[in-house]
């Protein structure tokens, strides 16, 4: 398929700048694979579709502060990194800006004390930073990193977010990148769902808006995240799908793990999914509107269907939905 498959139209005005005041406010489209219908509900109506013999599955991933400001050691010119994907106890990759400026060897001053030199300038734009921190570098990143919120946010007080670009609940710090299905729900509403719980991770990273630059889909390259799962999820996992009930993955990101993984542990998946993918585990999922031409579309696209989202798209747009990040949520059963 082309890239251009995945195009569409959005006005400016319906990319949501600032989350609801309440953050399950939203309204909820539910899309109906097998008869192509659509509804329109709010939210919380979503306890009305699911049953005590579903599955819900959460990616309990927690965003940090990943967005640094610093200078070139001794002075110099001034250096934004974002935080990537963490490599040990001292290392991340990272994306910088100016990267074209930064040789390997060179060090980043973020405050006295906490520094980061260039160990390496990877293939895919990112590079690899070594830390030093006097305080520790978790501490050191929580006091002087930002909320790493999407570039097409546009807020001078990207702080204001902190608590917003996070889900409630955030347990496993590591992610540079909110995963935002799940920021629409409550404490108080998901102890209203009848469904079973149980949480996965995905650190989301930079990936997440990286741009497809191939006019042939298939020939993009996704970037890798890391994932855990334990041994609890997996095996909920496999008693739902042995029963009657049903997998709803919450989020591209829960989705690609239930896709990637049929054993508890850790590692990497670069899983990329795009029509003509048959799902082996997702059986409905929750997620946001995304972004044109990006992966996400792709996933949703394979999971309903090209025309079925398309419809569902148009019907958001000409409805003033609000999109991506902070926007408006869809049930695709």
């Amino acid at each position: 398929m082309k890239l251009s498959d995945f195009d569409y139209h959005l006005p400016d005005e319906l990319i949501a700048q600032t989350p609801l005041k309440d953050r399950s406010g939203s309204r909820l489209m539910i899309v109906h694979r097998d008869s192509g219908k659509i509804e329109h509900r709010s939210f919380p109506d979503i306890c009305d579709y699911l049953t005590e013999s579903d599955l819900l599955v959460l990616n309990d991933a927690k965003v940090i502060p990943a967005r640094l400001m610093g200078n070139k050691y001794g002075g110099g010119a001034k250096v934004e990194v974002l935080l990537d994907k963490r490599i040990d106890e001292r290392s991340w990759t990272a994306i910088a800006r100016p990267a074209k400026r930064l040789r390997e060897g060179t060090v980043i001053e973020f405050v006295p004390g906490f520094y980061a030199e260039v160990k390496r300038k990877n293939g895919d734009g990112t590079l690899e930073l070594g830390f030093a921190s006097v305080n520790g570098l978790e501490a050191d990143i929580a006091d002087h990193g930002a909320v790493p919120l999407p570039p097409y946010i546009n807020t001078s007080e990207p702080e204001s977010y902190r608590e917003r670009y996070q889900t409630v609940y955030a347990n496993s710090p590591g992610a540079t990148a909110a995963p935002t299905a799940g920021l629409h729900f409550t404490k108080k509403l998901l102890s209203e769902i009848p469904s079973r719980k149980t949480f996965v991770t995905l650190y989301t990273g930079y990936g997440t808006f990286s741009p497809v630059r191939t006019d042939d889909i298939t020939q993009h390259k996704m970037h890798s995240e890391r994932y855990e799962i334990s041994d609890k999820s997996i095996k909920a996992i496999k008693a739902v799908k042995e029963g009657k009930g049903r997998i709803v993955a919450v989020g591209t990101t829960s989705a690609r793990v239930l896709e990637s993984v049929s054993a508890p542990g850790k590692g990497e998946t670069d899983i990329f999914i795009y029509p003509g993918y048959k799902f082996n585990v997702v059986d409905a999922l929750v997620t946001n509107f995304h972004l044109p031409k990006s992966t996400l579309l792709m996933l949703v696209s394979a999971f309903a269907g090209v025309d079925l989202i398309k419809k569902a798209y148009d019907e958001a747009v000409s409805s003033g939905y609000r999109f991506f990040s902070f926007g408006d949520v869809m049930l695709i059963l």
